[in-house]
């Protein structure tokens, strides 16, 4: 059915050109796994334990055998599939219409479309798949970019109904929690245009949490635009060139001044409100923040099938996570 993954995978060749291609090459469990242990081991099954290159026993229940060591494995242990009751081809199916989808999809929709038994389950699925939008080791920015915060609202609120006071009818609804903080940064090209962009939620904005976010995100020698924030006073020292834009008094807004930030806020503040209805979680605000990053550098591709691949291909190197742990991360 398909090749040794490439470097640059082809198109009907490599990965499903259209959904149709892809209910021919998925039509059930084995050969979901079998994409899967070619995209995990692509010049051929490696031991987790003892790393050697073998060809192993290919025992019942889908478990795969090292004839060095004897260790016994799964094609999907060590991954963010890793114990899922969900069958791989409904994972297939979420990662396929997760990746096609423009705006994204709400864990409502997806439960909808792939008809899963609970909601639940599908919130968990979207949030390991988000676990895998953010690649390891990718390219900071660079050129001209622009760094700036913005106040993310309607996130972390509390969604239990008030309690009556007397005869008085309730608030319909329900109190907001404070607001997050989120650094954005952009690329800026010229004579117009947008690059990619970096989102980090920050505790505050300052300097402290700032610097690191520039530092993370942006290759030294990049000209950095910022607002006349004290935060960024020390980014020359760090070997980035500072074009410092102070707003207080001047004739030009910010937005025109420096479009780029204020641009990704407000489509980012417009995506939460819309795709997801405002009912993110503080919690969760992370996961929001790699996928929108992960859906806006990849708004030109022409290819929604390389997206699909691209993703699975991160799903299969990253360390799984559960349901409680998605549900107690850090706020």
């Amino acid at each position: 059915m398909v090749s040794l993954f490439p470097s640059n995978p082809i198109a009907g060749q490599d990965y499903p050109r259209d959904w149709g291609q892809f209910l021919d090459w998925f039509h059930g469990e084995e050969a979901c796994l079998e994409f899967l242990e070619k995209l995990r081991w692509p010049q051929g099954f490696v031991c987790p334990r003892c790393n050697q290159a073998n060809e192993p026993f290919r025992a019942s229940r889908k478990r795969l055998v090292c004839r060095i060591c004897r260790q016994q494995c799964s094609v999907t242990a060590g991954t963010i599939f890793e114990k899922t009751r969900t069958p791989m081809r409904s994972w297939f199916a979420a990662a396929w219409y997760v990746t096609n989808q423009k705006h994204g999809v709400s864990a409502l929709g997806l439960q909808s479309v792939l008809g899963l038994g609970g909601y639940q389950t599908a919130w968990t699925m979207l949030h390991r798949l988000r676990r895998v939008m953010v690649r390891p080791g990718r390219e900071r920015l660079s050129g001209v970019v622009e760094v700036d915060e913005t106040h993310v609202g309607g996130v972390g609120r509390n969604t239990k109904k008030p309690k009556r006071l007397g005869s008085s009818r309730a608030p319909t609804k329900p109190p907001r929690g404070p607001k997050a903080i989120v650094a954005v940064t952009v690329e800026v090209h010229e004579p117009k245009g947008f690059g990619r962009i970096r989102l980090r939620r920050v505790p505050n904005a300052s300097e402290r949490y700032l610097l690191p976010f520039v530092q993370d995100s942006i290759e030294p020698g990049s000209l950095v635009r910022t607002d006349g924030s004290f935060a960024y006073r020390s980014l020359p020292e760090y070997g980035y060139p500072r074009h410092r834009i102070v707003h207080v008094g001047s004739d030009d807004p910010a937005h025109v001044t420096m479009p780029g930030v204020h641009r990704i806020a407000a489509l980012l503040k417009r995506w939460l409100l819309g795709t997801h209805q405002g009912a993110v979680r503080s919690r969760q605000l992370d996961s929001y923040l790699d996928e929108y990053t992960f859906r806006f550098n990849r708004r030109t591709s022409r290819s929604r099938g390389l997206l699909f691949y691209r993703l699975l291909q991160q799903a299969v190197v990253t360390e799984p996570i559960t349901y409680n742990e998605v549900a107690a991360s850090k706020g």
